[in-house]
């Protein structure tokens, strides 16, 4: 593997707002792709438009900004056009989830090699400050000015029905986390999702705040993980278990509850029952989990493009323009 640091994938001066979730998750991409040790020459980065999507610009790699919406149409054509490429697309809850829905939903079901990051801050920001697709009902903004009366988009549930395969999220302001769902997203073959949870510092400065500091996450999230019991709280106190169809809270000891009744996460489980469950729990009866809610193989669309077109190539009796021509009746001039 290449050795790096997160200084070779930096470039420019980031500008966004300070105190931006943006830039925090920044140094975490940086970080991330450094410990991976894919050389930046064979990394692309995609993006919309939105606040979010200007962070191609501070990625030493190939980079390109495309238009409003259409990241996911752009990076598509990318991956399939040099396999070889890492591909990672860049969208905020607007770009991605509004104008770029359709697109969004399509990457998925098709299971394209790329990564979507998906930056919610559940609002749109760069056009100041109109509510978003992710935005909860009753939310006050300048377009919304008594409430919205919307229910929003949960994006796990878009990429659940979608047919998705992986998703992950994660908090802006924690690095730690951050970097081990975006390696993990690099690792699966096919197309992955990761939210990322951050503040719109003008806009939106309290969108995430039960688990925006450390001291909150240990209180009001859980960080699942493969072949782990489902347990949360300062002293992993507190568990998951089934009842139902539904699933609920317990405390260790009370009860007679052990380690042993808690559920295990599974994220290779090919139904996604219990993922979804997980990936919708809110506060505050719930934790919001974060880590890798799911992660199951599936043949991708560019690897599947590749096969069928050489396939289809062994079979025809002419490889290229010219064997194409001579395949007709022919004749020579004298």
């Amino acid at each position: 593997m290449n050795q790096y640091t997160a200084k070779d994938f930096k470039k420019g001066q980031p500008r966004w707002c300070p105190g931006c979730g943006d830039h925090f998750f920044l140094n975490s991409l940086h970080k991330a792709m450094a410990e991976m040790g894919i050389k930046p020459c064979e990394t692309a980065v995609i993006s919309g438009i939105g606040c979010s999507s200007r962070l191609p610009y501070y990625m030493n790699t190939y980079g390109m900004q495309t238009i409003h919406g259409r990241a996911a149409a752009v990076a598509t054509g990318c991956k399939v056009a040099n396999p070889s490429l890492s591909v990672w697309q860049v969208s905020g809850d607007g770009d991605g989830m509004a104008i770029g829905g359709n697109h969004f939903i399509h990457a998925i079901r098709r299971n394209v090699d790329i990564n979507i990051l998906l930056l919610n801050n559940r609002i749109y920001g760069l056009t100041k400050g109109q509510y978003s697709p992710t935005s909860p009902r009753g939310f006050v903004s300048k377009s919304s000015p008594y409430g919205t009366v919307e229910d929003p988009f949960h994006p796990a549930e878009l990429c659940f029905g979608a047919r998705g395969r992986f998703f992950a999220r994660c908090v802006a302001t924690d690095s730690e986390g951050a970097v081990q769902v975006l390696k993990a997203a690099q690792a699966h073959k096919g197309t992955t999702v990761t939210e990322i949870l951050q503040h719109c510092v003008i806009f939106n400065d309290n969108a995430f705040d039960n688990i925006y500091k450390k001291e909150g996450r240990a209180q009001n999230a859980i960080y699942v993980e493969h072949g782990k019991p489902l347990l949360f709280g300062e002293h992993k106190e507190f568990g998951l278990m089934q009842e139902g169809f539904g699933l609920k809270v317990v405390k260790l000891g009370e009860n007679g509850i052990t380690e042993q009744d808690i559920l295990v996460h599974d994220a290779h489980c090919t139904d996604n029952t219990l993922q979804l469950k997980l990936a919708l729990m809110e506060g505050p009866d719930f934790p919001i989990a974060l880590g890798v809610i799911r992660d199951v193989e599936a043949p991708t669309y560019d690897e599947s493009i590749a096969a069928q077109i050489a396939d289809v190539s062994a079979k025809k009796k002419y490889h290229n323009f010219r064997e194409l021509l001579m395949t007709n009746d022919t004749w020579e001039m004298k």
